[in-house]
């Protein structure tokens, strides 16, 4: 191909991409090969790309590209969740703009706009994924909501209730009224919110005095039941029995004692209302309180409430206060701050309410779930996060499993015109159901048993309310292979359980730690093996990004500023296992310019003339390199092992960086305009393509856009580096390694001498080397001659007066200049490197005199001390051998 000067991302991103798609690079069959699978965690349909998904999907893509290499029948399958409470206030939103409400709406009416919105929006997030490259099978792309999921989801729900495992209650839930519906503990999000502590008088019956209550609602104190004081609470020992008037209403309720109240707080009274409060519920129950619920489900006051009806719960509470305050019984407000808790979905604040729900019991459930973890059946990544699941898994209390919505599976339960309810999937089903409730003796005679079936059936009507989202995305890794619908088949027996899960950590407990009890209720083995848990993406101030602070940059355009490949790179430089991802743009750049050191690399070497009757003198540094990529491969494989991708890229990427451009291309390139010798342009291609194939998974256009150069040999039409063999590795010479560390310490000093001298690179320099170690140096001395441009190198016995010098370990280098050597200068020079040494050994000698630290340190940490102090020691006697020598 012709190579331009820069490498232009965009166009190479649109040829492969299409490229791959054409050939099904991506796709899966099951076969004779050993599976690699991972299921995408299914962003919502509302959404579109955030800095997270591109993390957690460059991670993902990183490793099935990986396993696709390594010869593994890699599948990745792509989803969307219908998100039931975003979506719907997404819908709802909508319909508003036209001027509808969906109280005005059938639910068959509604469901049809909330199905033409999915269509027209719920994809966008899949198809800016395909613009980072991600390589999931989009021919198994699953929706939660699809009919077969859904069957799925429904039957799970019927299996759990004749397990008795589901049951219906009232129960105090965190009710949404943004949403209208409740929601669960882990999609309330807690806030430090700034308040008012309204401090309230209750007059006591048959008496002038009157009780102070603080409060931060003063808008419930309509369904207050009881005003609660500590038994111990002397302050109030005299009103044992009696009781108080609610102001404004003048309802009267009574005085109850109970330890649960906190003496030192506020006033040392609690208004109890049991209808707003959970604890207040609790106390309730246990004083037999009346519960009295003066909220609608949207959040404004019911006609119970008495004043104020139909006005909003925050409007209601400015207007109360002003109420209290005229009537004489706000005696002070004082500014105060706490804990509120917020939907997740819309960002409005909880209420406490008592809802009549349906709940999955977990006490069964979460066992095999918490020993998978614990006995490390399935690994959690970074191993951190293994306390705080055994915490949330030991502590487990049932599941809310209904929501107040219309969109999302509707719970398979049906109520007849009396009140009876049964749980089927279809009428037709459910009338059975309500036939053997009536017909328990089975008595009737088939003309009764049409006859009931024909009076019930206009009767019969099915639970408004539908599943909680997360009631589905629990069997996403057995729903997506059809593991419930059609049991056994061949995906769910290939695939299942899949290999590697990514995901937030906040999710672990409500969406992990949930399919791993599916898996083990419906499949009867854990649903994968390892959960690699990202960190949160964040701005460089260490800011959660969120559009609204406006500290998120659109994913979309990095991709077109630096690449789809510099942003992957930039997103995993910064990006330890369960650790929050410091984001700069800064990062992005530096992936983006790696892309082009890479490409400048491809044009050097591409450009070099071969002659094939040249001799190969670049036998050592091709052997050198050989060792160190064998090394890097071992080091880089033994990160994807533990999952270090961020340091397997940052290895990587100093392999290619340092060793290759930096100083292999240095060492084997001819002079300018001088042909290169066949056998080293052979191994510096073959080193080339496979840093490709090392690269592809982090970099796929890139690599794919210079593999098919001619360079590296005529490729067919399926001959792509994403299909390529990985690099595999041999044991690295360690030898070879030391001593060209040694030789690299050698040309970078000598290159110090050009620098602080102001000698030109070009003019060449003799070499003396006083060898007091046991490096072969004859062995390498080309590379330093040619790096370093030396004219000729002498082995000598004795310091050379009067020259330049340094040190690499043990050996001393002299280089004689021309010009006459300032005796003082050298001599202070030496003088201060002696008196750092001197420095160094006596803080050296310290630690390894302190007992407690040789008692206590690793035995390898104790060595790496000794030999520092080894080698300090040597250099203060090479130095001080050179004063001498300077000093006559």
């Amino acid at each position: 191909m012709s190579i331009s000067t820069k490498y232009d991302p965009a166009a190479a991103e649109d040829k492969w991409y299409s490229y791959w798609l054409s050939k099904k690079f991506f796709h899966s069959e099951p076969d004779e090969r050993e599976p690699y699978t991972i299921v995408i965690p299914p962003p919502n349909v509302t959404g579109v790309l955030h800095m997270g998904h591109m993390l957690n999907n460059t991670i993902q893509d990183v490793l099935i590209r990986k396993a696709r290499m390594q010869g593994k029948n890699a599948c990745w399958v792509p989803g969307t969740d219908h998100a039931s409470i975003a979506t719907e206030a997404k819908v709802v939103a909508m319909l508003k703009e036209k001027g509808i409400r969906k109280e005005d709406l059938s639910r068959e009416e509604f469901l049809a706009y909330a199905w033409e919105w999915k269509e027209k929006y719920g994809g966008i997030i899949l198809e800016q994924l395909k613009k980072l490259g991600a390589s999931c099978d989009w021919d198994r792309t699953r929706f939660t909501m699809e009919n077969d999921l859904s069957d799925s989801v429904i039957d799970s729900f019927i299996h759990l209730y004749k397990k008795g495992w589901i049951y219906k209650g009232i129960r105090m839930v965190n009710w949404d009224p943004a949403g209208k519906t409740a929601v669960s503990d882990e999609e309330v999000i807690r806030k430090e919110v700034n308040q008012k502590l309204y401090y309230i008088k209750y007059t006591i019956s048959g008496s002038e005095d009157f009780l102070t209550i603080a409060t931060t609602r003063p808008e419930t104190i309509m369904a207050d039941a009881a005003v609660c004081v500590n038994p111990n609470d002397e302050r109030y020992a005299h009103l044992k029995g009696k009781k108080v008037f609610v102001p404004l209403i003048n309802r009267e309720i009574p005085v109850i004692q109970d330890d649960y109240v906190t003496m030192d707080f506020g006033t040392g009274c609690l208004k109890v209302t049991p209808a707003h409060d959970l604890n207040d519920y609790e106390l309730g129950v246990k004083h037999k309180l009346p519960v009295i619920d003066i909220l609608n489900d949207d959040g404004t006051l019911n006609e119970l409430a008495v004043i104020l009806v139909g006005e909003d719960r925050f409007a209601a509470r400015k207007k109360i206060a002003v109420l209290l305050d005229e009537a004489g019984h706000l005696e002070k407000v004082e500014d105060y701050k706490s804990q509120v808790g917020f939907s997740e979905r819309t960002d409005a604040a909880i209420e406490p309410k008592l809802s009549m729900q349906w709940f999955c019991k977990m006490d069964q459930l979460s066992k095999p779930a918490l020993e998978d973890v614990l006995n490390g059946e399935v690994k959690l990544i970074p191993e951190k996060f293994v306390n705080t699941y055994r915490h949330w898994m030991e502590n487990v209390r049932d599941w809310n499993i209904s929501r107040q919505l219309w969109w999302g599976q509707q719970i398979p339960a049906w109520y007849d015109h009396e009140g009876n309810w049964v749980v089927a999937k279809t009428k037709a089903e459910a009338l059975e159901e309500f036939l053997k409730l009536k017909d328990k003796d089975n008595s009737f005679t088939a003309e009764e048993i049409a006859g009931f079936k024909h009076q019930l059936e206009p009767f019969v009507k099915q639970d408004p309310d539908v599943m909680d989202t997360w009631f589905s995305a629990w069997l996403w890794p057995i729903s997506v292979f059809d593991g419930l619908k059609n049991p056994g088949n061949k995906d769910i027996s290939y695939y299942y359980p899949t290999n590697d899960l990514v995901t937030a950590p906040e999710i672990l407990f409500f969406w992990v730690a949930r399919m791993i009890m599916a898996g083990h209720e419906f499949m009867g083995k854990k649903p994968f093996t390892n959960v690699y848990l990202t960190g949160i993406v964040r701005d460089k101030l260490g800011r959660k990004m969120s559009k609204s602070l406006g500290n998120s940059p659109d994913p979309i355009g990095l991709i077109e500023k630096y690449g789809a490949d510099g942003v992957r790179v930039g997103m995993l430089l910064c990006s330890p296992a369960g650790n929050d991802l410091m984001f700069d743009e800064s990062y992005c750049e530096q992936g983006r310019n790696f892309a082009n050191k890479v490409w400048n690399a491809f044009r050097l070497v591409k450009g070099w003339e071969v002659d094939e009757n040249l001799g190969n003198p670049n036998g050592q540094a091709i052997a050198w390199f050989e060792n160190r990529l064998n090394e890097a491969l071992a080091e880089i494989e033994d990160n994807f092992k533990q999952y270090r991708l961020s340091e397997a890229l940052m290895a990587t990427y100093k392999l290619v960086w340092d060793d290759f451009c930096a100083w292999y291309l240095e060492m084997v390139k001819p002079a300018y305009q001088q042909p290169i010798d066949a056998a080293s342009l052979k191994a510096t291609v073959d080193f080339f393509e496979r840093l490709l194939k090392l690269l592809h998974p982090f970099m796929p256009f890139l690599t794919e856009e210079l593999y098919h150069d001619e360079l590296f040999g005529e490729k067919g039409e399926m001959d792509c580096i994403i299909v390529a063999p990985y690099p595999t590795f041999d044991p690295a010479d360690a030898q070879v390694l030391k001593d060209v560390e040694v030789i690299k310490q050698v040309v970078a000093e000598i290159r110090n001498v050009r620098n602080s001298k102001q000698i030109s690179p070009k003019e060449a320099l003799p070499l003396n080397l006083k060898v007091n170690s046991g490096l072969d140096y004859e062995k390498w001395l080309n590379i330093v001659f040619k790096l370093a441009n030396i004219s000729e190198a002498e082995f000598v016995n004795d310091k050379i007066a009067g020259a330049a010098s340094f040190m690499v370990g043990n050996d001393e280098f002299f280089i004689q200049l021309n010009e006459t050597i300032d005796v003082e200068a050298e001599k202070e020079r030496l003088n201060a490197e002696l008196l750092y040494l001197q420095g160094f050994l006596k803080s050296v000698n310290a630690k390894l005199g302190n007992e407690r630290f040789v008692q206590n340190a690793k035995a390898e940490v104790i060595q790496n001390e000794r030999n520092k102090q080894a080698d300090a020691e040597s250099k203060i006697r090479i130095i001080e051998e050179s004063l001498s020598v300077l000093m006559g």
